[in-house]
């Protein structure tokens, strides 16, 4: 059973050596706690949102020189006590420090414990305390500005307005079957198909903007394929400016794949340097080969590259084997400041992009054709977009429950029915937002929280 009654403490900053650490501790005693180690003001007596300078002392032994930050509740982070203390960033102080709390009577926080607490106080709902551990995890503008619309609250306000609307005329159904033996019909048939219809539309496209959303949270994979020596690894390090993978002249010099992340557009891009493909009776160059292609059919976009000195008609086969693969493509022609005229010119039938990756031609081009092909060019992040599975599965659960009332309402079936599936899917929507919880469903999403948040 989760519960908020006792005070608990932990690391918020990152774990290492540092110039400060931060120690929050929150619930009850919280303040009355702190202040029996923190040797100046009496803590307990103090104005919330104020910071007093002091010692951590045990007994006579001093542990460190810290600012205790105060926020009394319910004006504070998880909506309880909170006092943070700031002190050298030390790992044995931190320790000391933590040690001698639990000692006073806290007890150490489990993960994500802090906005558990925050989500059970009310502070948000459910949806926006996810959006917390995707702020921590952001890495790019793109998943930062989509986790901080999600935790602001534009993702729960849109399911509100839909789960109210859909309250009502559930309330007007179990109105009717209160008053079943008269006949009388409370809630509008067609005005409730119509507002069905609606949520579907916005439930559809919610679902949709899943792919979008998971891409812009984890980063889009990039693998970059081709032909032993066409230059991909060159190409790798070129992109991110070091000399990350291994470039040779001997064909088959990268055996597995090589993985990096960079920022494009504030999107986060991971590139997948591979094996280059071809046959081979070397065991371990093959192995590497067919995790290529494994990964070519994982990714999101995969940059090809050609020797543009290869006959057409290889070239075309290439072409070919990529549009069957589903994938889109980004075909690209290497060493531009070594060919001919003539050789370009018969490429022209393709459509392909030039570069130098050993001169680091055509690398900002590149770049730009990279977000244009993936369709983030012109990103508009303040559209609501889902990032996260579980609400992604709850969503298409709410859409199967309001389909099934589209179907009874046709069929004529008695009202009992249908209020039965309008309040099924009620439950999933109030699954997303916090509604509807459980002590497993909230164990399985804080845990997954670092400790100290």
């Amino acid at each position: 059973m989760i519960t908020n009654s006792d005070t608990i403490v932990a690391l918020s900053t990152p774990q290492g050596s540092g110039a400060i650490g931060v120690i929050r501790l929150s619930g009850p005693d919280a303040i009355a706690i702190a202040n029996k180690a923190f040797a100046g003001k009496d803590l307990e007596k103090q104005a919330s949102h104020t910071l007093h300078f002091g010692l951590i002392k045990d007994g006579e032994s001093i542990i460190d020189e810290v600012v205790a930050g105060l926020f009394i509740a319910p004006k504070s982070y998880t909506k309880e006590n909170v006092v943070e203390l700031s002190c050298h960033g030390s790992q044995y102080i931190i320790q000391e420090i933590i040690r001698l709390l639990i000692k006073l009577g806290a007890r150490a926080a489990k993960p994500g414990e802090f906005t558990l607490r925050a989500f059970l106080n009310g502070a948000f709902d459910l949806s926006q305390a996810e959006a917390v551990a995707d702020l921590i995890a952001s890495n790019s503008q793109a998943s930062h500005d989509v986790a901080m619309q999600q935790m602001r609250g534009g993702f729960a306000n849109e399911l509100k307005q839909l789960r109210d609307e859909l309250i009502h005329f559930a309330s007007m159904i179990e109105l009717e079957l209160d008053f079943a033996e008269e006949d009388v019909e409370f809630a509008n048939r067609d005005q409730l198909k119509q507002l069905i219809l609606k949520i579907n539309t916005v439930l559809n496209k919610l679902i949709s903007s899943f792919e979008l959303g998971n891409v812009l949270k984890n980063g889009v994979p990039v693998v970059i394929a081709g032909k032993p020596n066409v230059g991909k690894s060159t190409l790798l390090n070129a992109l991110l400016n070091e000399e990350r993978a291994i470039v040779s002249d001997i064909a088959g010099t990268t055996r597995d794949t090589i993985e990096d992340e960079m920022n494009i557009g504030g999107v986060a891009f991971r590139f997948i340097d591979t094996a280059g493909i071809r046959e081979t009776a070397d065991i371990i160059e093959a192995k590497g080969v067919e995790r290529t292609l494994e990964k070519m059919k994982q990714a999101r976009l995969i940059i090809y590259m050609v020797d543009g000195n290869e006959p057409i008609e290889a070239i075309e086969a290439q072409v070919k084997g990529l549009e069957g693969q589903e994938v889109p493509f980004v075909l690209l022609v290497n060493k531009v400041d070594t060919l001919a005229e003539s050789t370009k010119f018969a490429l022209s039938r393709f459509n392909v992009h030039y570069i130098s990756a050993k001169q680091n031609i055509g690398i900002d081009d590149l770049k730009d054709i990279l977000l244009d092909t993936v369709k983030f060019k012109n990103l508009d992040t303040n559209e609501t977009l889902v990032t996260n599975i579980r609400h992604v599965e709850a969503l298409k659960r709410t859409e199967a429950a309001l389909s099934k009332v589209l179907d009874n309402l046709s069929s004529q079936v008695t009202s009992d029915f249908i209020a039965m599936d309008i309040k099924q899917a009620l439950h999933y929507l109030g699954e997303i937002t916090g509604e509807v919880t459980t002590d497993d469903l909230l164990e399985n999403i804080f845990t997954k929280f670092c400790i100290g948040k």
